[in-house]
C-alpha cells in the first residue's frame, strides 16, 4: 500500500494580545484632562483650564495604582501614560501659559514656554530609561505633575485675584523657568511611592486626611498652589540637607549594571 501522506502539524492558536482597559480608562481621562485645559485656554476661560490640569493630576495619580492593585500592569499602559503626561504636563500647562500672559513678552514669553515644554519631554524621556536604577522613594528632579500644578496653580490663583495679566507676566515668565529648570536637576523629591494604601492605618489618619480636605475646599488655588510651592522648594531642602550631612545626593540606586549608571551620580 503506497504510504498515506502525514497530517500537517497544526501549528497552535496564538492569543490575541489585548488591552487593559480600566487603567487605560484613566489613563485616557487624564490625556482629556490636558486636552480640555488647551481647549478652555483657547476660549480664555483660564481658571477652567488650570482645573483641567489638576483633574488629570489626580487622574494620572490613580492610573498607576489601579493598575497595581489589579494586576493589569502592561507595557502599552506605560507607554500610554508617559504619551498622556506629555500633553497634560507638558504641552498643556506651556500653551496656558503663553496665552493666558506670556504672549505680551514676545519672544520671551514663548521661549519660556518651550523650555518648559522642552524640560517637560526630556524629564519622561529620562524617567522611562532610568526606571530600574532609581530609588523609588524619591523622584529624579520634580515630576511632571508637580511641575505642572505649579504652573497652573499660579494662574488659577490669580485667576481667581482678577489680577492683570501684564502685571504678572515676569513672574509667569520665572515660575515656567523654576518649574521647567527643576524637573531636570538631580535634585531629589520624595515620591510618596513606599505608602501603601492596603495597610490598616491609625483612626488618627482619617481624621487628619479629612482635616485636610476641608483645609483645601477654604479656597482651593491658595492652598494648592501653596502646598505644591512647598513641594517645589522641598527637594532643594534635602539636597542642600544631604550635601551639609555628607550624604548621597543621587537618588540612582546601586546597580549591577554600571556602565548605565556612569555620570548620573552628581
Amino acid at each position: 500500500m503506497p504510504d498515506r501522506p502525514e497530517p500537517a502539524e497544526e501549528t497552535p492558536h496564538k492569543p490575541r494580545k489585548g488591552i487593559y482597559v480600566l487603567p487605560n480608562l484613566f489613563t485616557l481621562a487624564a490625556l482629556f484632562g490636558g486636552f480640555y485645559a488647551i481647549v478652555m485656554a483657547m476660549n480664555g476661560q483660564f481658571d477652567l483650564a488650570a482645573i483641567g490640569v489638576f483633574c488629570a493630576m489626580v487622574l494620572d495619580s490613580l492610573d498607576g495604582r489601579v493598575a497595581r492593585m489589579t494586576n493589569t500592569q502592561s507595557a502599552f499602559g506605560e507607554q500610554m501614560d508617559s504619551l498622556a503626561d506629555m500633553v497634560s504636563f507638558g504641552a498643556a500647562p506651556a500653551l496656558i501659559a503663553y496665552e493666558w500672559s506670556l504672549r505680551g513678552l514676545g519672544r520671551w514669553g514663548w521661549m519660556a514656554a518651550f523650555v518648559y515644554c522642552a524640560c517637560a519631554a526630556l524629564r519622561l524621556a529620562r524617567f522611562n530609561v532610568n526606571t530600574t536604577v532609581v530609588d523609588k522613594r524619591y523622584f529624579q528632579g520634580l515630576p511632571s505633575p508637580a511641575a505642572a500644578a505649579l504652573v497652573a496653580g499660579f494662574i488659577w490663583l490669580m485667576t481667581e485675584a482678577q489680577v492683570d495679566t501684564a502685571s504678572v507676566a515676569w513672574p509667569m515668565f520665572a515660575m515656567c523657568l523654576f518649574a521647567g529648570l527643576t524637573m531636570v536637576t538631580n535634585v531629589p523629591f520624595y515620591s510618596f511611592k513606599d505608602v501603601q494604601m492596603r495597610k490598616s492605618v491609625p483612626f488618627a489618619a482619617i481624621v487628619l486626611l479629612a482635616i485636610v480636605i476641608a483645609v483645601i475646599n477654604i479656597h482651593p488655588p491658595t492652598v494648592l498652589f501653596s502646598l505644591f510651592v512647598l513641594y517645589g522648594l522641598s527637594g532643594y531642602v534635602v539636597y542642600v540637607w544631604r550635601r551639609a550631612k555628607g550624604l548621597q545626593t543621587s537618588v540612582i540606586s546601586t546597580s549591577t549594571d554600571e556602565p548605565d549608571e556612569r555620570g548620573l551620580h552628581k
